[in-house]
Formats: C-alpha cells, sequence, structure tokens
C-alpha cells in the first residue's frame, strides 16, 4: 500500500510538472497570438491608409505584393499562435483532470489504509477475544465432561430408581384392582342384599294388607296366635279320609312347626282354592237375570221364527204371482213375436225360447231368428241391420203384448234400409191407433208418418230455436 502511494504522488508530481510546463507553453502562445494580433492590427490600418490616400499615380505592385505576403504571413502566424493555444489549453486541462483523478486515487488510497489499520486492529481485538474464548471453552469442556460422567452416574442410578418405583407402583395397581374387584363384590352383595330386603318388606307389607283385608286379623295377633313358635293345628280330613277315633292319635294332635312342611301343605291348599274358583256372592242375583233374559230371548226367537214362516208364505205366493204373470207375458209375447217377425221378415221365422222351462222365476229367454233364405238362427251371426229389426221386433211384440199409453223410440230405424223401414213404418202405424209414439230419428220416411214435428233449427242470427210443425 505504501508503495502504491509512493508511486500515485510521483505521478501526480510529475503530472502537476507538465501542467505547470504546458501553462508556461500557453503563455507564452499567447504572447505570440498577441504580437500577430498587433501586425494584423497594424497591416490593417496601413491598408486601410493606402485605400483611403488619392490614386494619383500608380502604386508600385511590389510594395503591394509585399505588404499582401506579410498580411498572408501575419495571418498565418496568428492562426497557428491561435492553434498552439488552443492546443496547450486542451493539454492543460487534460493535464488538470488527470492531476485531480491522480488526488483522487491517492485519497482513496489513503481512506483504505486507515481501513485496513482499523480492520488489523479488530482482528487483533478478534484474535484476542477469541483465544480467551478458547481458554475458556476448553476450561468449560472438562467442566461438561466431568459433568457429563457424573450424569451418567446420576442417570444410571435414576433409571434403577425408575425401575424400582415401576415395579412397586406395578404391584400396588394389581393390589388396587384386586381391592376394586374385592369393592365391587361387596357392593354387589350390599345392592342385592338391600333389593332382598326390600322385596322381603313388601312382601311382609302384602302380607299384612292381604290378612287384614281377607281375613280381618291384624299382623300382631296372626303372630302372636300362629307363629312359628305356635304348635300347628291338625289339618282337616282330605275327601275320603276318616280320622282316628283317638284323640291321641299323632293325626288328630297339634305338630311343631315345620316351614318346610308347612310351605308343602301352603301350596297344596292353593292349587284346592284355584280348582275351587272365586266365590260369587252376586251368583244367585245373576242366575236370576240370565234366566230373565233367556225366557225373554225365547220368546223374541219364537216371534222371529213365526215372522219368518210369515214372510216365506208371502215370498211363496209372490213367486207364485210373479211365475203366473211372468208366463202369461212371456206366452202373449212369444206369440206375438211370431207374427211381427214373419211380418218384418216375410218368410223367415222366429221366436222366444226359455233357458228352464221348469224353473220360471230364474229362466232365461233366447231369441231365435231366421230371415228368409238363411239357415242360422244365433243372432250374432245376423247383420247390423237384421239384428236391429230382431230387437225392434222384440220391443213391437212386447208393445202388443203389454200395450202402454205411449212409447219412446230413439233412432230404432237408423240401420235399416227403405225395404225393412217401410215394414217398420206400417207396424208403426198400427201402434198409433192404440199408443202414442215419440220417435226421435233422422229418417225422412219415418217423418213423413208422423202427427208433428219437432226440431231444432238455426235461424240467421246463429241462435238455436225449437220449431215444432203439425202435418196432420
Amino acid at each position: 500500500v505504501s508503495q502504491q502511494l509512493g508511486r500515485l504522488a510521483g505521478q501526480a508530481r510529475g503530472a502537476a510538472g507538465e501542467a505547470e510546463r504546458a501553462a508556461a507553453a500557453a503563455a507564452r502562445a499567447q504572447e505570440a497570438l498577441d504580437r500577430a494580433t498587433l501586425e494584423a492590427e497594424e497591416l490593417a490600418e496601413r491598408l486601410a491608409v493606402a485605400e483611403e490616400a488619392p490614386a494619383e499615380e500608380e502604386p508600385d505592385t511590389a510594395v503591394r505584393d509585399r505588404l499582401a505576403a506579410d498580411g498572408a504571413n501575419a495571418r498565418q502566424t496568428e492562426m497557428e499562435a491561435r492553434l498552439q493555444v488552443r492546443t496547450h489549453e486542451e493539454r492543460v486541462k487534460g493535464l488538470a483532470g488527470r492531476a485531480d483523478g491522480l488526488d483522487r486515487a491517492a485519497r482513496a488510497e489513503r481512506e483504505a489504509r486507515a481501513r485496513a489499520e482499523q480492520r488489523r486492529a479488530r482482528l487483533r481485538h478478534e484474535a484476542a477475544v477469541a483465544g480467551a474464548v478458547a481458554s475458556g471453552a476448553r476450561q468449560l469442556l472438562a467442566h461438561v465432561e466431568v459433568s457429563l460422567v457424573r450424569a451418567e452416574e446420576e442417570r444410571a442410578a435414576a433409571e434403577s430408581a425408575k425401575a424400582e418405583r415401576e415395579r412397586e407402583l406395578a404391584a400396588e395397581r394389581d393390589r388396587g384392582r384386586d381391592l376394586k374387584a374385592e369393592l365391587d363384590k361387596l357392593t354387589d352383595s350390599v345392592h342385592r342384599g338391600e333389593v332382598l330386603g326390600a322385596e322381603k318388606r313388601m312382601r311382609i307389607e302384602q302380607l299384612e294388607t292381604k290378612a287384614l283385608e281377607e281375613l280381618g286379623v291384624e299382623p300382631a295377633g296372626l303372630v302372636s296366635d300362629y307363629g312359628p313358635d305356635q304348635l300347628v293345628p291338625p289339618s282337616p280330613p282330605a275327601e275320603g279320609e276318616e280320622l282316628p277315633e283317638d284323640p291321641e292319635h299323632p293325626r288328630n294332635r297339634p305338630v311343631p312347626f315345620v316351614r318346610a312342611a308347612q310351605e308343602k301343605r301352603l301350596r297344596a291348599a292353593e292349587r284346592a282354592y284355584q280348582q275351587l274358583g272365586k266365590v260369587n256372592p252376586l251368583a244367585l242375583e245373576e242366575f236370576a237375570a240370565l234366566e230373565e233374559r233367556h225366557k225373554f230371548l225365547s220368546e223374541q226367537l219364537e216371534d222371529l221364527k213365526k215372522t219368518r214362516a210369515d214372510l216365506l208364505q208371502v215370498v211363496k205366493e209372490v213367486d207364485e204371482r210373479v211365475e203366473q204373470v211372468f208366463t202369461e207375458a212371456y206366452r202373449d209375447t212369444a206369440r206375438e213375436f211370431e207374427g211381427v217377425f214373419s211380418r218384418l221378415f216375410p218368410g223367415g221365422e222366429g221366436r222366444l225360447i226359455l233357458t228352464d222351462p221348469e224353473n220360471m222365476l230364474t229362466t232365461g229367454v233366447d231369441v231365435e231368428a231366421r230371415p228368409p233364405g238363411k239357415k242360422v238362427k244365433r243372432l250374432s251371426l245376423l247383420s247390423g241391420g237384421e239384428r236391429s229389426l230382431t230387437a225392434v221386433a222384440l220391443l213391437v211384440s212386447i208393445f202388443k203384448a203389454r200395450p202402454s199409453p205411449f212409447y219412446v223410440m230413439d233412432e230404432v230405424e237408423a240401420a235399416l234400409d227403405d225395404t225393412n223401414l217401410q215394414r217398420l213404418i206400417r207396424i208403426m202405424e198400427e201402434l198409433q191407433e192404440s199408443s202414442q209414439l215419440i220417435v226421435i230419428t233422422h229418417q225422412k220416411r219415418t217423418m213423413e208418418v208422423a202427427d208433428a214435428l219437432y226440431g231444432v233449427s238455426m235461424q240467421g242470427d246463429g241462435v238455436s230455436k225449437v220449431i215444432s210443425q203439425r202435418l196432420r
């Protein structure tokens, strides 16, 4: 660092000398510039004077040329002087800047040297501290090693003590579990004793209440008269048993109280009591009430039987009347059906047949229809018009057999052609002689034979109206 500082100082001194020499050269160049400027000013004045002088005679060209050359030389000298001045100025500036840089470098170097010195001092202090710390660490390490040996001994002793304590703790826990089990057994025994005592007290209370209610004897008197310290009187003879005549016979003598024997007698008495059943003191009154109820129900049953016989007689008479009326109506309808069918189907055959002629109340009625030219008799094999006309023939037959003041027919001829419709119209004309017919139809031929027409028509205002028209 000292060598570098010396070198930098020498460079700074050299740069200062060069700066002084450059300044002297610049001064000399400035002086030359001043002289050249003065000469140029003199030449300029002489040129101005020469130009202002009257031109009386031709001037000498040699003088002019010399003056022109002198002026050119003066200007050249001035220019060179100016260039030298400029060059020296630039060199001076450069040397001044280099000197400043070297100066700054020298200051920086001095500051670095001062910092290095401070660092060396700090390092020496830290080295001293580190030595002291190392010495203390060695001493501490020695103490730590001693402490480790002592701690290892104490740890071994503590582990052995811990193992001993754990063995003692395990033994105490086993003992605690045994004591807890014994306590649980004692607690259960106490609870069972308390429950058993409560049951016994409840049983005693129930027995006292039962003795007081059923026997009317106080518990104290019952114990004094029939307690375990008293002799048990002989039991009464069983059914079919004969007691000995000797009063001193053991069977006739009271015996000491033996609980097992008395409990056996009690169970036998309870079974006999259950077989006997409960005694009802109101049995006579209930029997009288039931006997009266039985008499009343018997009378009612006789009335019902009589009423049933009367109803059966009425039903029989009604059945006979219904059978008679149905038989007559069937015969008349069957007769009329044959005539009406032959008129609606010229050349055909039709009749009504009973399914069960022996029982007129439950029999059904089959319709046989055989149009001309066909051998079939079942309605299901006929065409729609033939079935419709056969149904109309059955209705007309009923109308003829049992006439009514009026009949209502709704579209009965809708499926008929003109020929069959004409035949039906002739039959309707016959029915008009004894009854009134209300026929709902769209057939014009049917409307032509009517006495009055009723229909619904819509006028131009779009409102439906009922219109009636009498034809006859």
